[in-house]
């Protein structure tokens, strides 16, 4: 019963434990030998020099790169320097020079020295956008006592379990209404099932999403006419992460100087989502001083407001950066569970069989669907202090790069990698997944908006899953290219056919009905005891709270 929790072996509550179960430790100059991954050894280290290396002329580097368009297949160029110089290599492209390792003892060790405060690659043409437009700048971008200050502040209204109940009703509203798109759809083609690439409603399900948590407040980009000034929102967010990536490796001072398209796409995206989430926040802002009493929990804003943590301008730009950090990585994500959901009919009906036991397993593909199609490419740590990997001894200061896309298609790490297998994260030897679950990141800079996404994605999930059958027209296997984030290279088309004729009676009775899945293991209805049950659900699925939310960074 879900009023118990969740069982052991539920691929929900499994799924989330490699990344906050992991214990943190102290500082240390531990020195690993070769062939051993993080074992010790107490010969003495080779010098960096002696890392595996495709050359050490960056710029010469860089021109090959660029010259065979690597730079949207970075994941793919990734794997091959791992075939070719083993678990450890370092590249150096013009002036930036990264190690990368891909083995789950090596990123563990990394992480147990990352510090209290730990630095990661901050991207080139953000960091000059916001410093030539003078912009303030959230956790996203900011360092040190900074960055701490503001991630405490954010911590307890973002990741704290007791906050994150409150994120249940409107979350929750906007999945009911996504079915309900879904089912107009089917409606309209008059077939009695949908075909087509749902990437668009996507976005806009995400941005919705989103925007209900934080301002607690809907905008409607689900209804059948969408405010314009929304939708240029996310195609501004989207503009944002294309135009990235040719300044990754180049500097953006250049495309400013010559005052490329690339540049000016970039400027123009970055002034869209700032001008629009100052918008928000300010009229939001106003509406909520008028009000004195809510009988609903009235959003992340509010709450940051109201505690007096951070100043009213810190406060907006890490609004700012939920907002543009919102749509786009949680979208591919769920096109992604439906992709593979759609090529594995039998691990579809499986999940759709434990959703309607009320056992809400929903999240088990979500690991493995971050296993095959991870948002980011890599994790990054600048080292604060020496660190020797497989016995080289990497100086203090060197930008180390966890590859986690070569690492889930790797299988010496994962068995049959490509295989959809959710059972997978059950598994009680707990060596095959330590270190292995990095989709949301690591430790105390971990993904800010993690809670949110989990909540969002597997009530998403489970209405689907009661919902619909999700077919895939053509299983060949779609690519994913790297626009700063990967996405698919080529539109996926779905089919979604209804397993009941029309809208189920759940969906129609508003926020307060638990899902069907909930009513028909405790035969509740709907209005609080619902709600109080998948609160309950959602304590299980989020497991225990990060260590940092006490403030021990």
């Amino acid at each position: 019963m879900l009023s118990r929790g969740l069982p052991l072996r539920s691929v929900l509550f499994k799924g989330c434990q490699p990344l906050l179960s992991t214990p943190r430790e102290g500082l240390g100059h531990p020195r690993v030998s070769t062939g051993e991954g993080a074992a010790s050894s107490t010969r003495v280290p080779r010098p960096f020099s002696e890392i595996p290396s495709s050359g050490d002329n960056g710029w010469l580097n860089l021109y090959h790169f660029l010259k065979e368009k690597r730079s949207q297949k970075i994941h793919y160029h990734q794997i091959q320097n791992f075939q070719k110089h083993g678990p450890i290599y370092r590249e150096k492209l013009g002036n930036l020079e990264s190690v990368y390792i891909i083995d789950p003892k090596d990123v563990a060790l990394l992480f147990k020295f990352e510090g209290p405060t730990p630095e990661r690659y901050r991207v080139p043409p953000w960091v000059a956008y916001h410093q030539y437009y003078q912009k303030p700048t959230g956790v996203l971008l900011k360092s040190s006592g900074a960055w701490k200050k503001d991630r405490l502040a954010m911590n307890q209204e973002l990741m704290a379990p007791e906050t994150i109940k409150n994120f249940i009703p409107l979350l929750d509203a906007v999945s009911q209404d996504f079915i309900n798109v879904l089912h107009k759809r089917i409606e309209q083609q008059g077939s009695g099932k949908f075909s087509g690439d749902i990437s668009d409603d996507l976005f806009r399900f995400a941005f919705e999403s989103i925007t209900n948590v934080i301002f607690g407040e809907r905008l409607g980009m689900l209804e059948e006419i969408v405010d314009p000034e929304a939708q240029r929102f996310i195609d501004a967010v989207y503009r944002m992460f294309h135009t990235s990536v040719p300044m990754l490796t180049l500097p953006p001072e250049l495309f400013r100087l010559f005052r490329t398209k690339t540049w000016r796409d970039h400027v123009a995206a970055w002034d869209m989502i700032f001008g629009k989430a100052e918008k928000y926040t300010q009229n939001f802002y106003w509406d909520l001083k008028q009000k004195r009493d809510f009988t609903n929990y009235p959003g992340i804003l509010y709450r940051l407001l109201g505690s007096n943590k951070l100043l009213f301008e810190d406060i907006k730009a890490n609004v700012t950066e939920l907002l543009a950090g919102g749509v786009d990585t949680t979208s591919m994500t769920l096109q992604w569970h439906l992709y593979e959901m759609g090529r594995s009919l039998r691990v579809q009906e499986m999940l759709r069989e434990e959703v309607l036991a009320a056992r809400h397993q929903a999240q088990g593909d979500m690991n493995m669907v971050l296993q095959l199609h991870p948002i980011s490419v890599t994790l990054q740590r600048y080292l604060n202090n020496e660190l020797v990997l497989r016995d080289y001894l990497i100086p203090t200061k060197t930008l180390v790069q966890v590859a986690v896309y070569a690492m889930g298609q790797d299988p010496t790490f994962f068995s049959k990698p490509s295989k959809f297998d959710p059972t997978r994260w059950l598994n009680k030897d707990k060596d095959l997944i330590h270190f292995r679950n990095l989709g949301f990141g690591w430790g105390v800079r971990q993904c800010m908006g993690r809670r949110i996404a989990e909540v969002e994605m597997t009530l998403f999930l489970i209405h689907i899953l009661e919902n619909f059958r999700i077919e895939i027209q053509h299983l060949n296997d779609v690519g994913t290219t790297f626009n700063l984030i990967l996405m698919p290279d080529q539109p996926i088309v779905l089919t979604f056919k209804p397993l009941n004729q029309g809208p189920p009676q759940a969906r129609l009775e508003g926020v307060g009905t638990a899902p069907s899945a909930i009513q028909a293991s405790s035969g509740v209805g709907g209005g609080p005891a619902g709600m109080e049950l998948m609160e309950v659900s959602a304590s299980a699925v989020l497991g225990p709270p990060p260590q940092f939310l006490s403030g021990q960074l």
